[in-house]
């Protein structure tokens, strides 16, 4: 978590997915900068939880239980929102799903799960964050995207598919913001240590596609959010340079595809031996 602090004191920060994993972490690391907070997922006895956290750090909270794929209900969490603190600084739009498979058996429901969540979910977020922002005359959104959203890998291509999406989304917003006193930044981290990277790692059928020992801690994402708004950063990536290296593998998609397979067949062998040494 970032040091404690005032340098967000007095601002009103609102974060999706805030009841687990990178925006939990990030809410509390608000809070620790003197934020006041609007917590929004679905859960609301967690929320409640993460809540009374952040209020020992000293933040002013707020919690607005909703599910991201409602329009309505995200309409409901921002008027929640301006009416108790008047306004809405910044937005951490996290709010997230995962199900892994691989495209030949990836299952329609579940892409529609993912594309609801990650997609119109975020831009039910984005839509409702501009009109507050612009009748307020600023702000600042910050939308958690994915490496996987620079280059599709399996057996996460439809996870994939809905961060590329989410990215185009983003720059998109970005132009029609030109001029205007807010901005949009896209972070745009690997893998990282929370509940749903580690339900993946821990199934069997998935849980070699990446090495734990690479599996980042969720400070490296709040540092990237934290530097993104400080700084009106367009994108970053966490750690750093690694969606240039995706970009230049973009030059060579054979080449990487090929890469990738080998890749991945190496981690499913190692993790076979693993398992039958056992």
């Amino acid at each position: 978590m970032p040091p404690k602090g005032q340098s967000f004191h007095g601002r009103t920060v609102l974060v999706t997915g805030a009841s687990s994993g990178i925006g939990r972490e990030t809410a509390l690391a608000f809070a620790a900068a003197g934020a006041n907070l609007v917590l929004v997922a679905r859960r609301a006895k967690v929320l409640a939880k993460v809540a009374a956290e952040a209020r020992k750090l000293g933040a002013a909270t707020l919690v607005a239980s909703a599910d991201v794929t409602e329009a309505a209900a995200v309409g409901g969490a921002f008027r929640k929102a301006v009416k108790r603190f008047g306004a809405v600084d910044i937005v951490v739009n996290n709010a997230g799903v995962m199900i892994p498979s691989q495209v030949v058996d990836l299952r329609t429901a579940d892409l529609r799960r993912m594309l609801d969540v990650n997609l119109i979910g975020a831009l039910h977020v984005m839509q409702e964050a501009v009109k507050v922002m612009r009748k307020q005359g600023h702000g600042h959104i910050v939308n958690v995207g994915s490496l996987a959203g620079r280059r599709g890998f399996s057996p996460l291509g439809g996870y994939c598919a809905t961060k590329f999406a989410l990215v185009g989304l983003t720059e998109a917003l970005r132009t029609e913001l030109v001029g205007e006193r807010i901005h949009v930044s896209l972070v745009l981290p690997g893998v990282v240590d929370t509940p749903m990277a580690a339900a993946i790692q821990h199934d069997p059928a998935t849980g070699d596609v990446w090495p734990d020992a690479l599996t980042m801690p969720p400070s490296w994402v709040i540092w990237s959010i934290f530097l993104a708004i400080r700084f009106k950063l367009a994108e970053i990536a966490v750690p750093p340079g690694s969606a240039l290296i995706e970009k230049l593998a973009a030059l060579a998609p054979g080449t990487t595809d090929a890469l990738l397979r080998r890749v991945t067949d190496v981690a499913r062998s190692m993790s076979d031996r693993r398992r039958a040494a056992k």
